[in-house]
């Protein structure tokens, strides 16, 4: 990877390039205002420590597509001005994230596909692993994102 700050463009990204995010803890903030953002999944596993403390987990974990939402966002300040849209994530949640833990996103890309109808820019497929303090993958994130060549301005954007 090159020495270049971010936000990376489209021609930044080479097939096989590694990243790695910041780290994160996982607060009880974070949960709880997630469960509210969602319309109410107060389920008790996040919510209500002593049903967790009996529950296979032995305490509250955040909710999936919290840890998925916040490895995104780790991971978008890499490309943030320069992703024109965020089109396909699929996700598989591996271990517990409980309060507390503090996680990162090693990143890689996968796949890289220009494109001339976004400004010379294209369609890149990243790999992502979510690690938690110990090293141990939580989640595995692929998304697709159409990043422009240069910053995603109006000009950048989609050419009808």
């Amino acid at each position: 990877m090159s020495l270049k700050l971010p936000p990376y463009t489209f021609d930044d990204f080479q097939v096989g390039m590694k990243m790695k995010s910041q780290g994160l803890t996982v607060t009880e903030t974070h949960i709880i205002q997630f469960a509210g953002l969602t319309g109410g999944d107060y389920n008790p596993l996040h919510v209500d420590d002593l049903f967790a403390r009996e529950s296979i987990f032995e305490g509250r974990v955040a909710h999936g597509l919290l840890v998925q939402s916040l490895a995104l966002g780790l991971f978008a300040q890499l490309v943030a001005g320069t992703t024109i849209a965020l089109l396909e994530v699929n996700s598989k949640f591996l271990k517990p994230v409980k309060i507390g833990d503090t996680i990162y996103v090693e990143s890689e890309v996968a796949d890289k596909k220009p494109s001339n109808k976004y400004n010379g820019g294209g369609v890149i497929t990243f790999k992502h692993e979510v690690k938690n303090q110990n090293g141990e993958t939580v989640a595995t994130i692929e998304t697709k994102l159409m990043v422009a060549r240069g910053p995603a301005m109006k000009k950048n954007v989609i050419k009808t």
